[in-house]
């Protein structure tokens, strides 16, 4: 069992094989000619914001935003059912939710359960920087608290969103008592498999609709656990959770050495490495290199990493960006404000992309935010998008015999990097220019990506 945290790299090669797929610049995704997004249609339980809300906080979870032009769609409004709330597994474990209808036909869309990558990164994340109906206004925003805009392209136009805070110690989700346990592979796991079925417990009219487990980044570990486990209930006569279809996953971790062993010799092949350098560290390590085993080899990893210097790990294309300042660093006990004074107009348009994280701390750390989501109060005193300081337990080094028993099943899988078509229903995508957290660059793309795939059109 390894408790070595994947995010604390050996000092060599912080550059992943998974993200440098995304210079594979095979087939660029764009919509379909003549093809858009169907109307949002009423649904029971749904409400209506036929205005711009004057507050995030209006209406509930994050407030009903119409778009600021109808170009996305041929109403001036959106209508939507949006929920948050908890869902208690047992006397001690709360796991925090937010659910969001799809647009165009709820009753009949597919269910997606979204999990962000980490370990220890919350939904909310997945929410307004990657695949949600909402994003920070980052251009305009002047102090004080961020606001909320509409985001067209939204995975929510085409399909039912469930975004979980999960395992229990991540974004509003806590453990209390005895439950209070270092999580693990295993634990996430099971508290999400009864997550799953108490929310389809609570919300029996979508037992009908298509499940798919999504999810990017380290949940690659975690998806097609949850989606095995569910899929030998459903073998034995022992599962509620019958309509799984499938599998969605972005940039994941699948196996931990096979993906780290392979990107020396993706970088060569990309030509960032020279020959001599890569001939070196291929003879003195011998195709392992996520722990050098002598100093040959440990010398030819620091060559490796000085010819990677400069290049950012997250989008290769992109400049190295600082660490967005975390509000939990900055903020004094003293004064409630003085965390969100420190961001001024200057400091973010000084910063690059993830200048806009530090906004999501800011909304969910303020006092009438957290009474609108109806947070437990004293569970969790500081909100983080993603606490990399979480204590957890690495347990499963390789998903790949998940992957493959789950395709021989007749389970979907699609896998975006790059583009191409498989058997047994595997589809691997790229998605053009995009980052290791590809809707956070691409939304459109990634909207017209997951549309075909899950209408089972080509992509």
């Amino acid at each position: 069992m390894a408790t070595t945290p994947p995010n604390h790299r050996p000092p060599l090669l912080p550059l992943s094989s998974s993200l440098l797929l995304l210079l594979l610049l095979l087939v660029p995704i764009s919509s379909p000619p003549g093809r858009r997004p169907s109307p949002p249609k009423p649904c029971r339980g749904c409400r209506v914001s036929p205005d711009p809300c004057p507050s995030p906080l209006k209406q509930g979870m994050l407030c009903l935003l119409s778009p600021k032009s109808s170009s996305s769609s041929s109403v001036n409004l959106v209508v939507w059912y949006v929920r948050r709330r908890y869902v208690a597994l047992d006397d001690g474990v709360r796991l925090f939710y937010y659910f969001i209808q799809s647009e165009r036909d709820p009753a009949e869309d597919p269910v997606l359960l979204w999990l962000t990558g980490g370990p220890g990164c919350s939904a909310l994340s997945g929410l307004v920087y990657e695949i949600g109906p909402f994003y920070f206004d980052f251009h305009g925003y002047t102090g004080g608290l961020p606001t909320l805009l509409y985001k067209p392209a939204s995975w929510t136009k085409v399909s039912n969103v469930i975004f979980v805070d999960a395992p229990a110690g991540t974004g509003f989700s806590y453990a209390t008592g005895d439950k209070r346990t270092i999580p693990s592979d295993t634990i996430a796991i099971e508290q999400l498999h009864v997550f799953l079925e108490t929310w389809f417990d609570e919300h029996p009219q979508f037992l009908s609709n298509p499940l798919y487990i999504s999810g990017d980044s380290y949940s690659g570990i975690i998806i097609p656990s949850l989606a095995m486990k569910i899929a030998k209930g459903i073998e034995v006569g022992d599962e509620r959770l019958t309509n799984l279809k499938g599998i969605i996953a972005g940039n994941p971790l699948t196996d931990r050495t096979t993906d780290f062993n392979a990107r020396i010799p993706f970088l060569h092949g990309m030509g960032i490495i020279p020959d001599e350098i890569y001939e070196a560290a291929r003879e003195g390590c011998g195709g392992e290199y996520r722990w050098p085993s002598n100093s040959h080899c440990a010398n030819s990893l620091q060559d490796i990493q000085e010819c990677m210097r400069g290049l950012n790990d997250v989008h290769v294309l992109e400049k190295i960006c600082p660490e967005y300042p975390s509000l939990a660093l900055h903020k004094q006990p003293t004064s409630q404000d003085h965390g969100r004074r420190r961001l001024t107009e200057s400091a973010v348009s000084s910063l690059c992309r993830n200048a806009t994280y530090f906004l999501s701390e800011l909304w969910t750390n303020e006092e009438s935010v957290r009474e609108s989501l109806g947070i437990h109060k004293e569970t969790v005193p500081s909100w983080l998008r993603c606490d990399f300081n979480l204590p957890y337990t690495y347990e499963i080094n390789s998903t790949v015999d998940d992957h493959l028993a789950l395709i021989t099943k007749g389970y979907r899988a699609m896998i975006y990097r790059y583009t191409r078509t498989y058997s047994n229903n595997l589809t691997y995508a790229t998605v053009k220019g995009a980052g290791h957290t590809a809707p956070e660059y691409m939304p459109r793309e990634c909207l017209a990506m997951i549309d075909r795939w899950l209408s089972g059109e080509p992509l």
